[in-house]
């Protein structure tokens, strides 16, 4: 079992295509800053992404 490294991702909004970098290990919801859609949910480790990843960051 490998150790999973946390990363932030660059997602686009599905409602109003806004793009936001988001963390995959939230422990919050995130919501679009533009809209209100929910973009993340919490799971207790990688976050539920709601929206397209567009890029992930290094």
């Amino acid at each position: 079992m490998g150790i999973k490294k946390s990363k932030f991702v660059r997602v686009k909004c599905p409602d109003c295509e806004n793009t936001q970098i988001i963390f995959d290990h939230a422990s919050t919801t995130v919501k679009c800053l533009v809209c209100g859609r929910t973009l993340s949910e919490p799971t207790g480790g990688r976050s539920k992404v709601k929206a397209e990843v567009v890029e992930i960051l290094e």
